[in-house]
């Protein structure tokens, strides 16, 4: 008797894959730089998010997709500043994937957005596998996590495009090395970017603007 194994799970990624390319098509259609921010509970994404809106929204037109268990939370802090937002609950998932950003760009004006920032669920893990459309993937980890959380990752690092390792006006207090934790990023990737970032160290947080206005140069 023939059995057929159906492998539920590849079928999943590779409908996500298809769908996460026609969003892509859709953003370079409208000439928007997406970013796809990942990282840990706690790390600082929606405060990095803040500070690039901050810097970033006299000269382009932003909106912000806020992925989480419940994202009104830090959906009203990015709408506070004033740019397009769209909150998106994934109730007891863990990952933002293609069928909720389709979901979600068809309530941005994308003819009048240049940059859109999508922050995905606070998961090191989870997020990994779902393409989501996006130009670049970012991931933050933060020196509280400890200097060892890199190599606990291994694959959001591989997979990622630029790395973000934040709060380093702590790192002493929480015995966190920035050089180790550097050295494994670029063990795991050894081509990736990785910017050490403070919300307390505006010249770093220069350095991470100049990488999105570097991607929206490029668009």
């Amino acid at each position: 008797m023939l059995m057929h194994v159906i492998n539920i799970g590849h079928d999943i990624l590779e409908a996500n894959s298809r769908l996460a390319n026609k969003n892509r098509n859709l953003l370079n259609a409208n000439n928007i730089f997406a970013l796809n921010i990942m990282g840990a509970i706690g790390s600082g994404k929606t405060t990095l998010i803040e500070e690039a809106i901050k810097q970033l929204k006299d000269c382009f037109e932003i909106a912000v997709i806020a992925g989480d268990i419940v994202a009104e939370i830090d959906a009203a802090r990015f709408e506070k500043l004033d740019v397009k937002v769209v909150p998106v609950n994934t109730g007891r998932e863990c990952h933002l994937d293609a069928k909720l950003i389709e979901k979600s760009l068809e309530q941005i004006d994308l003819k009048n957005t240049d940059l859109l920032f999508i922050e995905n669920v606070g998961n090191l893990i989870c997020p990994v596998d779902y393409m989501l459309g996006k130009h670049v993937r970012v991931v933050i980890v933060s020196v509280s996590e400890g200097d060892d959380i890199v190599q606990k990752h291994p694959m959001i690092f591989r997979n990622s495009n630029l790395a973000l390792i934040n709060k380093t006006d702590i790192a002493e207090a929480v015995s966190s090395s920035l050089l180790k934790m550097k050295e494994d990023v670029h063990k795991i990737n050894p081509g990736i970017p990785v910017v050490l970032t403070s919300s307390r160290d505006m010249q770093s947080i220069h350095q991470w603007i100049e990488y999105i206005k570097s991607g929206l140069d490029a668009k």
